[in-house]
Order: C-alpha cells, then structure tokens, then sequence
C-alpha cells in the first residue's frame, strides 16, 4: 500500500506558467457556462506564481485577447505599454546598421503587441483561476508521474519534502500527494523533467526532428523619469555582435516600459545552444553586449533592478512531438511552441492550453477518461498555432546551416511566401541533431578573452545571481544528477574543457583544481536558476536536471 494519499480531480495541470493557467481558466470558463462542476487543480514549483517565469517580453494578445476579452479595459491589467517603435539593428564591434522592416512580413512586426513582465501576467492569470475556483498550489513540485493499470497517465506525485542529501528522512519528512486526473496537463516549460520522462515512455519524438534550445539571458533595469533615449514602448533587436557564427549564433534584444510609474529597460541576449566552440560563454557575451554604444545609452545613468535566465525552445513547427498520450497531453513549452524569428511563444503556449482544455472538457463530458485526445493534436493542426510556426519553419535551419544574419536573409523571401501563397522556395529543411551534438572539443578552437566586468554596465556572475532572489533549502538531494562522474572528467574536462563551468549562468559548476590532486567536479546546486541549459547543453547528456524540493529556486518578481 502506498504511504501516500491521494486527491481526485478532473484535470491535473504541472505548472503555473501562461500555457497550464491559460488552460485552467479556459476549462473552468467552459464548465461554468454549462453549470457543471469540474474540478481543477494547478501545481507549481515556485513559491509563487510567476517565480520562475522569464520572458523578454513583447507579448501578442491574440490568445489573451480570447481568453479575456475585456482585459485591456481592467483597472488591474497586467501589461500596459503598447508597441510604438520597432526597430532590427545589425551590430558590428564599433557600430551598427538600421535593417529595413518594411521589407519583413507583416507577422514580423511588433505594433499592437505589449511590453512588459511575464511573471506579472502569470501572477494576474493565477488570480483570474482563483476566482474561477481553480486550486492553486504554489510551492507544490511535482516529482513523479503516476501511471495506471494499463500505462496510462493517472496523475503525479507532488509536495516531497523533508528528504536529506544522503537520501535519509528528515523529521520534517512529507511523502508526498497524488493527485489524480481524468486527465493530466505538462506545462513545464522548456525541458520540463517529467515532461521528459513521458516523451520517452510513450516515444513521443519517434516523427519530429530533435528540439531545438537557445538560452535567454535578461536584466531589468529602472531608469530615471529624465532619461534622453527612453522611449515607452520602444522595440530593438539586433543580430551580429557579439556572438560570432564561427562559435555559434545569437541575438540581442531591448524593451522600454513604464509600469507603476517609473520606467523600465528589458535587455537581453540569447544564445542558441547549438553552438560549436566549447570556450564561449553565453553570461560573459551578454554582459559584453551591453557595452556596445547601441545598448548602453539607454542603460547608462539606470540601475540594474534584476536578472535572470532561462532554456528557450526553438525547433518550431518540425520539433514539435506527439501532443496527445493516454491519459495525458503536452502543452506550451513542453511541447515547444516559440516562434524564433519573431522571438515570442507566450501567445502560442497559452492557446494550447486552451485548446487542450477545450477538447479534455468535451472528452469529461463523454464520460472519458485516461485515453488519448486525439482531439487535440487535430485541433493544433487547424489552429493559428501551426500557422504561426509553419511560415516560420526554415528560418532556424537557415541560421544555424549559414549564420544568423545570411540565415534571415536567405529565410526572408520563404516567410514571404508562405504568408502570401501558404508555401515556400525551400522545401521544409530538417534539424538533424540535438544541441549537445554541436560541440566540438577545445583542440579546434581558442580560448575567448572576455573583459572584466565593470560593475556599472556589467557584472560578476555571482554578484548578479543574488538578483535572482534563488534560495534553496539546505540538506536536501542534490537536483543536479550527474550519472558517471568518471566521464564528467574523462570527456566533459579532458577533451571539451570543462564547458559547463561556462555555459551556466549561474556558477553552479564548476572545476576545482588543487595541488597534487585530480580535477574535482563540484556543484553549487544552491545557485541553480532551474534554466535547464545543462541537462540540454553537457556534452555526453551526463547531466540529468530534476526537481528539488518546492518553493526552491528563483523568486523573479519582475521577469
């Protein structure tokens, strides 16, 4: 018998980001036009809603639009500032050029999106579910998926607490819940852990290519009412410098809001993480950018108010897997919905969500349970979700086959046709490996000399971390698994140069060198940000991020 109990609901949701709330709401909305109860529950890993979410954010209302007609005219609104200005600037080492935006799609164009904070949405949506009378559970990880009698997806095992590093029980010792569902939402994000899992159980990759990752590196900074470059509303984003495409590929972007009464600069750089040359560093090329003349002047005389990081998804419409499994779906960025020419998915994530939700109440309403919603996956493949990837689907390719800028040029005319005829010059080109494949050991390339951070523009690593506002409590598991140690040193160390020291952006590795002695691998698991680059990036996939205790982690409180 198990020692754990166990709660019964209608539909399970594993995280409280904009695709597992999105989905909540809409169920409930359903339900409750029909006078029926339905039962619905949102587990989150963070100690709040909101807590881990990162975005950069340009978000197009579209699915918030249909899921909240009225939200634009609530006193409460979540984002505020409306897209007046959208520029694409190529940067060189000591200067830039303008790129003409009317030779872009119009999909590509920022006007009628807003500007601001995803974790601010997220946290109003967890709101908006309450008063639909959706539980919320934050602090609340899920560790487990439960399985039923025929290999189905009963639920998830959430709320393990009390577990010391050695694996002994502390006094505080919590085994846990299970909370069970007619059917059960991944909404994880990037590189969610159980996501995983089921992605393997059920070979839900067996008909798309690999998934394709980039890390986003993002600042938040308050500026004076004063400042002669800030613009509300203002968009950038720049190809080119730093990131060169001998090393890999990369872009930067640039927000201005106001919110609350002062105003705000998002900045950011991503790095795809398919790059080749083990030596880069994606925190050190992001605080490089800042000191470019085209960045700066808009952060000098500001103050740097946070900083945070987070794994991407980016294979667009070829990487996405099987939605659908018994008992069970993928939703948002568990799946891997991001539109990467035009750097957004929130829109995407919450509309699967949504449609999701649609067809698990129809199938409740049947009387099913624990089956697969076929339903879904067809009503993906007819929504504007696929449309908004499917003209998009070569640009990536293109990038990482010719570098980011001759990759938008040669991508250019496709999403053109695309948009006007519903087809393209280039046949759907293929992702033909995963990310970690990419890199090539130390002996092809140099080391990068990066400068000194200045503590004005630019900062330590670990200086930066404490902006996250990461706490993880003390003597538990460690979440980092790393499966051969030996290997670690043989390959990891010996032959890539220890490159996960570089591409964290949270010094949670590191390889400690002492006199005499072998290098020793050691793990600052209390640093971890849960951006998942090493369980996506470490070279032999000997790295295996799963979930610590609940409420661990980032506390973003404006990201």
């Amino acid at each position: 018998m198990s020692e754990r109990e166990s709660m019964e609901f209608d539909l399970v949701i594993v995280g409280g980001g904009p695709a597992g709330l999105a989905a909540a709401i809409r169920a409930k909305q359903l339900a409750n036009e029909a006078g029926e109860e339905l039962e619905v529950v949102v587990l989150e890993k963070g100690g709040e809603i909101g807590a881990h979410i990162l975005s950069g954010l340009v978000l197009d209302p579209k699915a918030l639009d249909e899921l909240i007609p009225d939200w634009r005219t609530r006193d409460d609104r979540p984002i505020r500032t409306e897209v007046k200005a959208d520029k694409y600037k190529l940067l060189g080492s000591h200067g830039s050029m303008g790129m003409p935006t009317f030779a872009f799609p119009p999909f590509m164009h920022n006007h009628g999106c807003y500007i601001g904070s995803l974790a601010n949405v997220c946290r109003w949506l967890g709101e908006r579910a309450e008063e639909l009378e959706v539980q919320v559970f934050p602090g609340f990880a899920a560790s487990e998926v439960v399985y039923g009698e025929n290999g189905e997806v009963r639920g998830v095992v959430a709320g393990v607490m009390g577990i010391a590093e050695d694996g002994s029980h502390k006094g505080e010792y919590e085994p846990g819940m299970e909370l069970l569902g007619k059917y059960v939402f991944f909404a994880e994000g990037a590189r969610g852990s159980l996501t995983k899992s089921v992605k393997e159980k059920y070979d839900l990759e067996a008909d798309c290519d690999p998934q394709k990752y980039g890390i986003g590196l993002k600042e938040v900074w308050k500026v004076p009412a004063d400042h002669p470059e800030f613009n509300a509303g203002y968009v950038q984003h720049t190809f080119g410098w730093p990131v060169k495409d001998k090393d890999g590929n990369g872009g930067g972007f640039l927000y201005h809001f106001s919110e609350g009464g002062e105003n705000y600069v998002s900045v950011g750089y991503v790095v795809h993480l398919n790059y080749k040359n083990p030596y880069l560093a994606p925190y050190e090329e992001f605080q490089r950018y800042k000191h470019h003349d085209e960045i700066a002047k808009f952060l000098e005389g500001g103050k740097r108010e946070a900083y945070g990081a987070r794994a991407i998804t980016s294979g667009g419409v070829q990487s996405v897997p099987k939605l659908a499994f018994p008992g069970g779906a993928l939703i948002g960025c568990s799946a891997g919905f991001v539109n990467l020419p035009r750097i957004k998915g929130t829109h995407n994530a919450m509309k699967t969500g949504m449609l999701a939700a649609e067809e698990a109440v129809e199938a409740i309403r049947a009387g099913r349970s624990g089956d697969t919603l076929e339903s879904y996956e067809a009503a993906y493949e007819k929504s504007w979700v696929k449309t908004d990837l499917a003209r998009v689907r070569n640009v990536k390719p293109l990038m990482g086959k010719f570098g980011t800028m001759m990759g938008a040029v040669l991508g250019m005319p496709d999403m053109w046709l695309r948009y006007l005829m519903g087809f393209g010059y280039i046949p759907q080109m293929k992702h033909k490996k995963a990310d970690h494949a990419y890199l090539q050991p130390t002996d092809k390339f140099k080391p990068i000399d990066y400068p000194k951070p200045d503590g004005v523009l630019s900062f330590d690593k670990l200086t930066n971390v404490s902006f996250t506002n990461t706490y993880h409590a003390e003597d538990q598991p460690v979440h980092l698994k790393v499966a051969d140690l030996d290997l670690q040193k043989s390959s990891e160390h010996d032959v890539f140069g220890g490159p996960s020291a570089r591409y964290c952006p949270a010094g949670v590795y590191e390889w400690i060198e002492e006199d005499g002695k072998a290098p020793r691998f050691q793990i600052n698991s209390q640093n971890c940000i849960h951006c998942k680059t090493c369980d996506i990036k470490d070279p032999n996939q000997n790295i295996n991020w799963v979930t610590p205790e609940g409420g661990g982690g980032p506390a973003y409180p404006n990201m």
